[in-house]
């Protein structure tokens, strides 16, 4: 343990960019705590970390004050990930999502403004931007959400700052952009689609598109996330807290062009992966067709400099899932 460490709380810790943030700022010389109710996360994805003499995992649900109460004492910083994703699960399920995503999230906020934590960063979405077609998407400008899940992040936002105007907690919102990497579940009806395809490549399935293809994601990659979270906890600037910024890499790729490269860069471990044909299917109900973010005030502010284009990220995905995923 490094003297003066300081602590971290990281919500959802089990999950995909939970996992990859414990193990960052486990490396960093940080005391990180992990709470995590594994509704979503997995342990496997935080096992190598359990005998870290610097890790704590509390293992409970945001949606018990008490639990949220006990998370962040003795905290300085909290990164809120814990939230149930995926537009459709809400579609299905829109009771469950608020519960989680909304009351969960105000709990938080109200624990970490009871604790005096210096800092609450908060996984916000580029789903806030809804039904806004201008491109690229620019934090001040969005739309009418299309799904419950969009509502509930947008929600997210406002609660944030109403914290911060009405209690002094300083607060920053990271508005992700269909983050992938390593540790992403490739499993699951709510699966994201660079994990779900990557699985069926490797067993020779063909992936299913909703839509002509033509659909286009500002696709981020996990190094790229945790930089951003990495700068807002620490910045101090005092223009650049109490806002949302958005978080991804600032260039779109549409869904036929993500195949191809999947196909490109599987085919070096299996070359017969190269002649697997896709599948198209219909639109998926509260899909935004394109995605592309301005990042302009992230650099601005955070001095935010994202290292991995979607094609470098993409290359070191799929060389992880083959290592780890890869049934013989």
């Amino acid at each position: 343990m490094i003297d003066n460490a300081k602590a971290i709380l990281i919500t959802g810790g089990a999950g995909f960019i939970g996992s990859n943030l414990c193990d960052y700022f486990l490396g960093k010389g940080y005391l990180v705590t992990c709470l995590d109710n594994f509704a979503t996360g997995h342990r496997h994805n935080i096992a190598g970390f359990l005998n870290h003499e610097n890790f704590k995992l509390i293992e409970g649900d945001i949606r018990n004050i008490e639990t949220c109460n006990e998370a962040v004492k003795n905290i300085d910083f909290v990164l809120h990930q814990a939230a149930l994703g995926s537009v459709p699960r809400s579609i299905n399920d829109p009771i469950t999502s608020n519960e989680v995503n909304v009351s969960g999230f105000l709990n938080m906020l109200v624990a970490s403004r009871d604790a005096g934590v210096k800092r609450f960063v908060y996984a916000a979405s580029s789903s806030t931007y809804g039904d806004s077609e201008s491109l690229p998407k620019v934090e001040d400008k969005i739309g009418k959400p299309l799904s419950p899940y969009a509502i509930t992040k947008y929600v997210n936002e406002l609660y944030a700052e109403i914290f911060g105007k009405t209690y002094g907690l300083e607060t920053i919102g990271l508005r992700y952009f269909n983050v992938y990497g390593r540790r992403q579940d490739p499993k699951g009806a709510y699966a994201a689609v660079i994990p779900k395809f990557v699985m069926q490549f490797m067993a020779q399935e063909s992936p299913v598109i909703n839509g002509d293809g033509n659909y286009s994601r500002d696709f981020t990659y996990i190094d790229n996330v945790i930089q951003m979270n990495e700068l807002a906890m620490l910045t101090q600037n005092p223009e650049a807290v109490n806002t949302v910024y958005n978080t991804a890499f600032g260039d779109r790729t549409t869904l036929n062009d993500m195949v191809k490269y999947l196909k490109l860069y599987l085919s070096e471990f299996d070359p017969k992966i190269a002649d697997i044909e896709v599948v198209y299917g219909p639109n998926r109900a509260g899909d935004i067709p394109h995605s592309l973010a301005s990042i302009d005030k992230a650099k601005q502010l955070l001095k935010y400099n994202p290292k991995f284009s979607f094609q470098d990220g993409l290359k070191e995905a799929v060389a992880w899932y083959w290592k780890h995923l890869k049934k013989d």
